[in-house]
């Protein structure tokens, strides 16, 4: 008969290494891009199709489109000038895979919410997690630079605010000029 028990060596070292993946995977530095791009394109399509009057399936099936399309091309994009930087393949690789999957999980983040959320509070629901988002993805950059965190969360939200309001304005335009 085999034994398949583990000594506390082992679960030790295998916690280790499990955190250490972890760490490696998501450290600010490889979830800052896709975080940031992920929230604020969620937040800018949700307030834009709101502002257009779509409905839930819509709006779920633009955040799915977006969390599969733009997130492979960006995962691409990245991995491409990682390696005309010349970056070491295995960190090129999982930069790409890190990004990808950041940009995944916080999107389906916001699918749950426009699921969950009556079609009249959609936008601001989804705003309000967003910007809770950005800015605790901010303030851990901040962090980790050594700079008052503060100030770089009010840019980051006046950043995304205004692409918000941009994106509501492109519906009342489109409206406007194609009648």
């Amino acid at each position: 008969m085999v034994d398949i028990s583990f000594d506390a060596r082992h679960d030790t070292h295998l916690k280790r290494f499990l955190s250490a993946v972890w760490i490696q995977l998501f450290r600010t530095s490889r979830i800052s891009f896709g975080g940031t791009a992920a929230v604020v394109t969620s937040m800018a399509l949700i307030s834009g199709l709101s502002a257009a009057d779509a409905t839930k399936s819509i709006i779920v099936s633009a955040l799915l489109i977006a969390a599969l399309a733009d997130n492979l091309t960006d995962a691409l994009s990245i991995h491409t000038f990682q390696e005309s930087e010349q970056l070491n393949q295995k960190y090129a690789f999982i930069g790409t895979i890190t990004n990808f999957i950041t940009r995944l999980l916080l999107t389906i983040s916001f699918v749950f919410l426009v699921g969950l959320s009556p079609l009249e509070h959609v936008a601001k629901v989804t705003i309000a997690w967003g910007m809770l988002l950005l800015a605790t993805l901010t303030y851990l950059v901040a962090h980790e630079r050594k700079v008052k965190p503060m100030l770089e969360i009010v840019k980051h939200l006046l950043i995304a605010s205004a692409i918000i309001i941009a994106s509501n304005l492109i519906p009342t335009w489109i409206g406007a000029l194609l009648g």
